[in-house]
Parts: structure tokens; sequence; C-alpha cells
């Protein structure tokens, strides 16, 4: 069932804080130049970033250069981040800012598709083998009915689990427009499966 996975569970809150902190220790470590450290930073927050640009970009053919593009802007502004919010806020800073600059380039030349389906790419990024993924690509269609900033916020804070001051940093708005937003979503999604709304048309 869907629901289950719109409330987090306080486990998994503290199971993610717990991931957020060793992501930020390595971040820490590979700014000496600690390589492992590189690689498990970059491993651990690889496929977030995947799902995070998918969303935004709207273009699946662009969502892998611009999760290349985040972390070749990350490694190189790495000496630079000190650790004073989370490793993860801070990449996926620099991927909605990936994703702004890919607008501004294209915006400069005609799109070959006027509607690209982003969410094969973004069904393409997720392990098929796992129970509840036929519920994970229901969700997919449900978040595809959302308001780009209400999906934002939910794909933010309900999928990716940052914190909402995080989410904030990283949308560039007030926590409380956040709140809103994911509260707005939680409630629209809600309305769309007490209505059985998983089959509604593209």
């Amino acid at each position: 069932m869907i629901t289950s996975a719109l409330p987090a569970s306080r486990a998994k809150s503290d199971k993610a804080a717990a991931l957020d902190e060793s992501i930020t220790a390595w971040a820490l470590a590979a700014r000496s130049g600690d390589a492992d450290a590189v690689e498990q930073f970059v491993g651990a927050l690889h496929r977030d970033v995947q799902r995070y640009v998918t969303h935004l970009c709207g273009d699946p053919q662009a969502a892998d250069d611009l999760a290349q593009d985040t972390f070749l802007r990350a490694l190189g502004s790495l000496h630079r981040f000190e650790g004073r919010s989370s490793a993860r806020a801070w990449l996926l800073s620099i991927a909605r800012r990936a994703v702004i600059d890919s607008y501004r380039y294209a915006a400069a030349r005609p799109r070959q598709s006027d509607v690209p389906d982003w969410r094969v790419a973004i069904e393409l990024a997720q392990p098929c083998d796992l129970p509840g993924f036929d519920d994970g690509i229901a969700l997919l269609d449900l978040l595809a009915s959302l308001p780009d900033d209400r999906r934002e916020a939910f794909v933010l804070t309900q999928l990716l689990g940052l914190p909402y001051a995080e989410a904030a940093e990283v949308s560039d708005c007030p926590v409380g427009a956040v709140r809103s937003r994911v509260a707005r979503a939680r409630a629209t999604l809600m309305d769309l499966l007490d209505g059985g709304g998983t089959s509604h048309a593209d």
C-alpha cells in the first residue's frame, strides 16, 4: 500500500540522521584528499542526486550529465565545505544550481521535445527487484500530478529524507513554505489515493 510511504517512522529518521553524519564526515575527510572518503561520499549520494535532478530537470536525457556535473562542481569546491550544514543538503544545493544553469544554457537552444517523459528516467534509476517497487512507480505517477514546487518539497523531505530546514536551504525558500508545500502535496496525494487516482491519464 502506498500510504505507508507517506509518513516517515522515527527509527527511519534516526537511521537517516546517522547516515547524514557519516556522509558529512566523509565529505570533510575528502577535503584533505582522502580518496576512500571521496569514493564513500560520492557512492552514498549518487542515487539521491540522480533522483533529484531527474525530478527537477524535466529532461531524462540530461539527468546523467547533470548528476555528473553536480559531483564535478562539488569535488571542485569541496575545500570550501565546512560542515555547517549536512553534506547531503550542500550537495543537493549544488545539484539545484546545476539544473538552473542547464535551463539558462538550454534557453538559447531549441528543445527537441516539448513533453519529455522525465518519469522514465526516474523509473530507470530505481532498483526494480526490491519489495514495493510497483508501489514506488505508482507513487512517481502520482507525484507527476503535483505542481513543481510541491513535488520538489515532497521529494526532498519524504523521499530523500532531508529535514525541513535543509530542504528550505536547498530550495532557497522559507522553512514555512516547505512545510506548507509538503502538507499540500500530502493532501493531494491522499485525495488521489482515496479517489483511485493512480489510473489518471497522462
